[in-house]
Parts: C-alpha cells; sequence; structure tokens
C-alpha cells in the first residue's frame, strides 16, 4: 500500500477517531492549568524543506491560536506556552532575531482576537526593549475565558531565583533582617512570587517532539503535576494529540504523596 493512500485511509478515519475520544473524556476532570512546551520546530523544518520555513517558528506560532481554540472547547482555564527559554539566546543572532519578530507578531494576532487575556511571563528584561514594552503592556480584556501565559526568556531556575529575591526586598521594605526573612521563609511565600502568582499549578504538562524532559519548565509548579510526552513536533501537533493526552491525565490515579 503506497504512502498516499494510507494519509487517504488515515485522513477518513481520523475524525471518527476523535469523536470516539471526545465521547470517552470526562470534561468534569479536565486539567485547570495546562503548560506545553513546544517543541520541534527546528527538527519540523528538515522534514518539511519544501515549506520554505528555515527554522520552523512560522509553523509553529501558526498552530498556537488553534491549539487555544481546543482548550477553549475542553474548558481547560489556564494555557502556559513556553515560546522562548533563556537558553535560546545561545543560538545565532539572526535565527533569535527572527523568533523574537515572530513572537512579537504572535502576541499580538492572540491580543487582537480579545478571546484570552494574555501574560507575558519570564525574565523580561533580557529581551530587546521593543518587545520588552509590548509584553509589559498587556492587560487583561475579559473576565472569563482563557488565560494564556506566554513563557517568554523564561527559565525555571531564573524564575524561582527572581522570586526569592522579590520575596527578600519585600522584607528589607518592611525592615526586617536577613535573618528574619529567612527564618519566616515559606513556600507559599515563594508561590507569591513566581511569575504565575495567583494561577493554580499546572495539573499537566506536554512535551512535544518525543523529548522527555522538562528542561527547565516550570520546575517549582509542575511538583505535583502530570507529564505528556507526544512524538509529533510541534507544528504537526493535532486535536487528536490534545485529546490523547487529555485522556492520560483522566485516567491517571493522582495521589499527591498518598
Amino acid at each position: 500500500m503506497s504512502v498516499r493512500i494510507r494519509k487517504f485511509i488515515k485522513s477518513l478515519l481520523y475524525p471518527l477517531y476523535e469523536w470516539r475520544l471526545v465521547r470517552s473524556l470526562d470534561f468534569s476532570k479536565t486539567p485547570h492549568h495546562v503548560g506545553v512546551i513546544l517543541d520541534g520546530n527546528r527538527r519540523w523544518a528538515k522534514a518539511n524543506p519544501h515549506q520554505g520555513d528555515p527554522n520552523g517558528h512560522k509553523a509553529g506560532a501558526g498552530k498556537i491560536i488553534e491549539f487555544l481554540g481546543w482548550c477553549d472547547e475542553a474548558d481547560v482555564r489556564v494555557v502556559t506556552l513556553w515560546l522562548l527559554s533563556t537558553d535560546n539566546f545561545k543560538r545565532s543572532a539572526a535565527e533569535i532575531d527572527e523568533l523574537l519578530k515572530i513572537i512579537g507578531d504572535t502576541v499580538d494576532e492572540l491580543s487582537a482576537t480579545g478571546r484570552w487575556n494574555i501574560k507575558a511571563v519570564g525574565a523580561l528584561d533580557l529581551l530587546p526593549e521593543w518587545l520588552g514594552k509590548k509584553l509589559s503592556e498587556l492587560k487583561p480584556v475579559r473576565n472569563d475565558g482563557v488565560e494564556v501565559n506566554v513563557a517568554i526568556s523564561y527559565g525555571g531556575r531564573r524564575e524561582i531565583v527572581d522570586a526569592v529575591k522579590s520575596y527578600l526586598s519585600q522584607e528589607e521594605r518592611a525592615g526586617h533582617s536577613l535573618t528574619e526573612a529567612a527564618q519566616k521563609l515559606s513556600s507559599e511565600d515563594i508561590s507569591k512570587f513566581l511569575y504565575t502568582a495567583g494561577q493554580p499549578d499546572p495539573e499537566l504538562l506536554i512535551r512535544t517532539s518525543g523529548e522527555q524532559r522538562l528542561g527547565g519548565f516550570m520546575l517549582w509548579q509542575s511538583a505535583s503535576s502530570e507529564f505528556y510526552f507526544c512524538e509529533a513536533y510541534w507544528p504537526d501537533f493535532r486535536r487528536v494529540d490534545f485529546l490523547r493526552a487529555l485522556r492520560a491525565y483522566s485516567l491517571r490515579q493522582r495521589r499527591f504523596g498518598s
């Protein structure tokens, strides 16, 4: 059987498969907060050179609005998308410049829909002034719908360090000594100063491209998260892949140490 015929058969069967997945899901068990590591853009580009997208970043950005629509349908309330890590700055200047421009355009497109509240989380001081300004000026546009965190210039270790620094600065302003601040420091105090402060921790973290590690994503918040690793590169991530992740999550018994 030729590859073309197999693809045609799959295209006929996938809608039925999606329907069966949706029917099998208990949406009362949908995770409130889903974090996603959008991985595999560059490997997708190498596998699809005819697309004319040398780094795959445009294809990856084009998947985001579609994915958020799936989250709306599934009643997910908070989504955190890891778009750019602090380690990504080790790439060539040309690729980083291209990626930052695409991220800026993507944030504009998300904001223009008026469907979601967009919040930038990360070390924004590492970004070019034009992008840092754009992200810092993001404002809530509605009181319902999915909250979308765009993790840009984000690293989990950096987030924890920034949280501790913010806590110590608050204690100093309150007139407390370093010893006093250290003695009263709790995990709840650190949580109050994370980039995602005020939001629930993610119950489900998804990584595409087949890599089975977090790479520093939401280190603090993921202590009790369930992980789902998908073989598809991010630009190829389909609704059926998302439904599979939700199904896998719904079937797990979350014991929280018990």
